[in-house]
């Protein structure tokens, strides 16, 4: 009998990539049944689901609603939603902690969680506001002393978020150049993943064997990029010079919205992988053995090249 796979953030990149990956391939649609969950069953993204997994409704503030959406399920894949409010950090440390919790409760078997690195703990300290990944991290600490076998999937930075970051755009110089501006050095090296096309690849890995890696995280990624690679990629993809420029930190933070938590994260987050590594010292070596171990190897996962060919750049002038 298939094993239920309860998948939240179903709708999301993540979820939904995992949802993808396990249909497409016929060992693990074999093994798992799976369950999508998500806030809002009747929402578009959700109604294409229907008929080809079980949609459920749940939502992390809602406990009784956890309580039905894990009843049954052998393995759960579990992310949260980073929140950028005053009450952030506990906010999105009580959603992963509290899907773990209802998910011992109701017997699930095996939990894999999407978690980020522990900034504050990698940096001895210095960098204490990048709340989107300790919340993450301090919650993967809560399910590793919990009575259940886990494996941790930690993605890179999105190679989306050169698109979807409306409030970091490229911008046009007068001389007609594009401009990737940060208050980091160009040699800064950022690991990137497709995050819709990749995750299932790596969780994928985890489902086809999950005691070979459990208590494992996937620090999962194509490769590492510099900015000055960065912009290289794009200006050949593009047509078009693009150029990378370090300004100071203080004219990047007029570049971000005025939402004092959200500048702070943004901030540190870049001066943390400059002076330490995206995950720490071992960044190139973690992120090597995720990508060999990741279902179909390294030469599955996307290059940056090949996702802005699969996903134009959009370069509109302003004038």
């Amino acid at each position: 009998m298939s094993k239920i796979l309860t998948v939240f953030g179903a709708t999301g990149q993540q979820g939904g990539s995992v949802i993808r990956y396990v249909l497409n391939d016929p060992e693990l649609a074999h093994k798992y049944k799976i369950r999508a969950i998500t806030r809002d069953v009747n929402s578009e993204k959700a109604r294409q689901l229907t008929g080809k997994v079980e949609v459920v409704q749940g939502d992390v503030l809602d406990r009784a609603s956890l309580e039905t959406a894990l009843t049954g399920a052998h393995t759960v894949f579990a992310m949260t939603i980073p929140s950028f409010g005053p009450d952030g950090f506990e906010i999105e440390y009580n959603s992963g902690t509290t899907i773990a919790d209802v998910a011992v409760e109701k017997g699930a078997e095996y939990i894999i969680f999407s978690t980020l690195p522990p900034v504050k703990e990698i940096s001895g300290g210095k960098y204490t506001k990048v709340t989107l990944f300790d919340a993450k991290a301090k919650a993967e600490q809560h399910i590793r002393g919990l009575l259940i076998k886990s494996a941790f999937y930690c993605p890179g930075s999105f190679m989306q978020n050169f698109q979807a970051q409306d409030f970091l755009p490229l911008r046009q110089a007068p001389d007609g150049n594009w401009v990737m501006a940060r208050h980091v050095a160009s040699k800064t090296q950022l690991p990137l993943i497709d995050i819709v096309r990749d995750t299932g690849k790596f969780v994928g890995a985890i489902l086809a064997e999950p005691d070979r890696y459990e208590g494992k995280t996937f620090c999962a990624a194509t490769a590492f990029y510099s900015f000055d690679e960065i912009v290289a990629v794009m200006s050949k993809a593009t047509g078009k010079t693009v150029i990378y420029k370090q300004i100071s930190c203080e004219d990047f933070k007029k570049f971000l919205p005025s939402l004092d938590s959200l500048v702070d994260n943004f901030v540190e987050c870049f001066s943390y992988q400059e002076e330490f590594g995206y995950f720490g010292p071992d960044s190139e070596k973690l992120v090597a053995w995720a990508a060999e171990n990741a279902r179909g190897g390294r030469g599955s996962l996307s290059t940056f090249e090949e996702y802005l060919e699969a996903h134009p750049l959009q370069l509109i002038s302003s004038k």
